[in-house]
């Protein structure tokens, strides 16, 4: 049996992880507060190695928070300030008022060799992205290199290939 919490409330759901496919994401209703979110079934050993990508942002610590690192997973990331029941899958534990709660996303894919690609867009935030400083407009898709550096509000993100 795995326990999980709900993000909005914190109500714990139980469920029996075997009984679902490995790698599947399933969508819960927390009963406390009708709050409807994901939840990805256990993957095998083998299975987690073929998916998980090598890419991370380290967070470089300010005034505002500590040093993080947020390891990317293919899919989806999303980047953000974490408060109780975002959105963010990626959240980054800070006081910057500057930071949207979903500020920016990355997609994470292969591209048609089989090479891992990393597409940073914003959210569309208040404050903006930057990558490499320069402002990126809503429809900017921009495939990141290793050591790229990202701004959002008044935090700076190093892009990471290891």
């Amino acid at each position: 049996m795995k326990r999980v919490s709900c993000p909005k409330c914190g109500a714990y759901i139980t469920f029996n992880e075997q009984a679902y496919p490995e790698g599947r994401v399933l969508i819960f209703t927390c009963p406390a507060c009708k709050k409807q979110f994901r939840v990805r079934s256990k993957t095998s050993e083998t299975q987690q190695q073929s998916i998980e990508s090598p890419a991370k942002f380290i967070v470089v610590a300010n005034t505002f928070h500590e040093r993080q690192e947020l390891n990317l997973i293919p899919g989806e990331n999303i980047i953000g300030r974490y408060v109780k029941g975002t959105n963010a899958t990626h959240p980054i534990i800070t006081s910057d008022p500057s930071i949207d709660t979903t500020h920016c996303i990355v997609n994470v894919a292969p591209d048609k060799a089989g090479r891992l690609r990393y597409i940073l867009r914003d959210a569309p935030s208040t404050t903006g992205t930057f990558y490499q400083d320069r402002i990126l407009q809503d429809q900017d898709r921009i495939n990141m290199e290793d050591g790229a550096i990202i701004t959002i509000g008044a935090t700076t993100l190093i892009f990471n290939i290891n």
